[in-house]
């Protein structure tokens, strides 16, 4: 009988000390948990895409809630998601304009000559890193739907050797962007139509050869601009989407036609498709 009471007394002491152990080492190593971090991330939609520019959706709320990301820094939620964020963390959203996915190559098969049927693996990064062409400009769309397949909305789709975008199913999530080896995929306001659909650096001659519908870095667009908003670097027109009015002089001028009008927004596909 001595025995089980001086048992159970020293079990009762060792459990007593765990347990003041334990509260000791939980109230030193206590982590402040910041609430609005819980709330923000229970507003963002959850994609996890990594367009926002952190690992997933935890991450940006994090940063939010220290203040290290702006309120409205996630381009798949837009203005509605950034007015929650706004009212959680107690500062006025400031609007962020919707964007949308823009291909800019123009080279269809109707433009540029195509090098044959290509029957090996059916993506692009592949075919790039081996050398592969579809048609003759070494810069253009590749065609094998690598954007196709990783797009979360089905918003883009392959019409005649090209990567069309479907503006309005497009959330800019950007994984288009990060698949296309050839970086021909740009997000772009979606208010800004005036967009120059060729990414062919080579000097005029070598793009007339390989596509009638390439840029020919002839600057005419660039004398064109009153806002200063278009400039031709490396043999390539490339517009400044912070300076342009739309005003569409640019596009009445260019010689190549490569130039998307204000009135026309990105090539939109059929609904359903």
């Amino acid at each position: 009988m001595g025995i089980v009471l001086i048992t159970t007394l020293v079990i009762t002491v060792i459990g007593i000390i765990v347990g003041f152990g334990l509260v000791t080492a939980g109230k030193k190593f206590h982590v402040e948990v910041d609430e609005r971090e819980s709330a923000v991330r229970e507003v963002l939609p959850g994609n996890n895409c990594g367009a926002c520019g952190y690992a997933g959706c935890d991450a940006m709320a994090a940063a939010i809630a220290k203040g290290e990301a702006p309120v409205n820094g996630c381009p798949v939620g837009g203005a509605a998601v950034a007015e929650s964020i706004g009212r959680i963390m107690g500062t006025d959203a400031e609007a962020l304009e919707r964007k949308v996915a823009f291909v800019r190559c123009k080279g269809s098969c109707k433009v540029t000559k195509n090098q044959g049927n290509y029957v090996g693996v059916q993506d692009c990064r592949t075919a790039a890193l081996n050398g592969i062409r579809t048609a003759d400009c070494d810069y253009g769309c590749l065609g094998l739907a690598s954007c196709v397949r990783v797009c979360p909305e089905n918003a883009i789709r392959i019409v005649d050797g090209v990567a069309v975008v479907n503006p309005r199913k497009c959330v800019a999530c950007g994984l288009c962007a990060k698949a296309c080896p050839k970086g021909l995929i740009e997000l772009i306001p979606e208010s800004k139509h005036v967009i120059v659909q060729c990414m062919n650096r080579d000097k005029g001659p070598g793009v007339r050869k390989v596509c009638s519908a390439g840029c020919i870095g002839c600057m005419i667009c660039v004398k064109q601009c009153e806002s200063d908003a278009i400039h031709v670097n490396d043999n390539l027109a490339k517009v400044d989407y912070e300076k342009c009015i739309q005003c569409g002089k640019c596009v009445e001028k260019c010689p190549a036609k490569v130039i998307t009008p204000p009135t026309m927004k990105a090539p939109e596909t059929k609904e359903g498709e």
